[in-house]
């Protein structure tokens, strides 16, 4: 069952005149709902529409931040998981032209399943990580939003896989670090918290964004965006993922170094805590 154009319908074949199937032209934001409530709904309502601007697609009038959260939470009302859901929608640009499109209008696609918790559980088991330079990413304006386009995650998906990783982390053209495959990457130096700048072509990511935040308030920790070379990963001592629906992940290793999770675990227990005020 999805939300397609705002009807709820049973799910249906890709078309094949479909241009986010045919070219990628298509962007996406990827919800986590609790009780009832999308969570950093408005960063996630302007993230979108600055990647449908940068993709030069034409904004309905009636897509307002209300609108993108009724249909979510119409979705997981009528699936009955709304107490704790993820859910993704895609817009895409209509039918017809070939890379060239022959229209800018758009249209929409919600699916969404079911979440096991509702606030955000770290997980502590074995999670090793490694580089993925077959691909690199490209420090571009395009790099920071959440296309269709994702090749660069699929095959690093597969060769970590293939490699019994849990993980990989990207590199960019300068071979700099930029972050992992399913988010945003944190390294903690000391008393120092560090993540890539936007600019080295890293996701402009929501839970980023939170967690910066969060750092800022925890006594003694300097935060900072900040270059991050493969070789500083070694020296870390700790080193941490974060994305919306699974908040923080640890990484327990990278090659032969082993991390702790200390402030991982105290950084989770501030996101909840912000999450039940509000």
């Amino acid at each position: 069952m999805i939300n397609f154009n705002g009807n709820i319908a049973h799910e249906e074949n890709i078309l094949t005149q479909n241009r986010a199937f045919l070219y990628g032209d298509g962007v996406f934001e990827t919800v986590k709902i609790i009780n009832n409530k999308i969570l950093f709904l408005e960063d996630h309502y302007f993230r979108l529409m600055a990647s449908m601007r940068v993709v030069r697609m034409e904004i309905p009038m009636n897509f307002t931040m209300e609108y993108f959260e009724e249909q979510v939470l119409k979705l997981v009302q009528q699936k009955n998981i709304a107490a704790s859901a993820r859910a993704r929608i895609t817009v895409f640009r209509n039918d017809g032209g070939l890379y060239l499109p022959n229209t800018n209008e758009v249209s929409f696609l919600i699916h969404a399943t079911p979440l096991e918790n509702t606030l955000y559980v770290l997980n502590t088991a074995v999670y090793e990580v490694d580089l993925y330079k077959d691909f690199y990413v490209t420090k571009q304006l395009l790099s920071s939003i959440k296309t269709t386009n994702k090749m660069i995650n699929v095959t690093g998906s597969i060769f970590a896989h293939e490699n019994g990783l849990a993980n990989c982390i990207l590199v960019n053209d300068a071979k700099n670090v930029v972050e992992a495959l399913q988010g945003n990457l944190f390294m903690l130096s000391g008393k120092k918290l560090i993540t890539p700048p936007i600019s080295e072509g890293c996701l402009n990511g929501i839970m980023r964004k939170q967690i910066l935040a969060l750092a800022k308030k925890v006594e003694g920790i300097q935060v900072s965006e900040e270059i991050i070379s493969p070789f500083d990963l070694q020296k870390a001592d700790e080193l941490f993922l974060t994305n919306v629906i699974t908040g923080i992940q640890p990484i327990t290793k990278y090659r032969k170094k082993e991390f702790t999770s200390n402030l991982a675990h105290l950084l989770v227990q501030k996101l909840n805590e912000s999450i039940s005020e509000n």
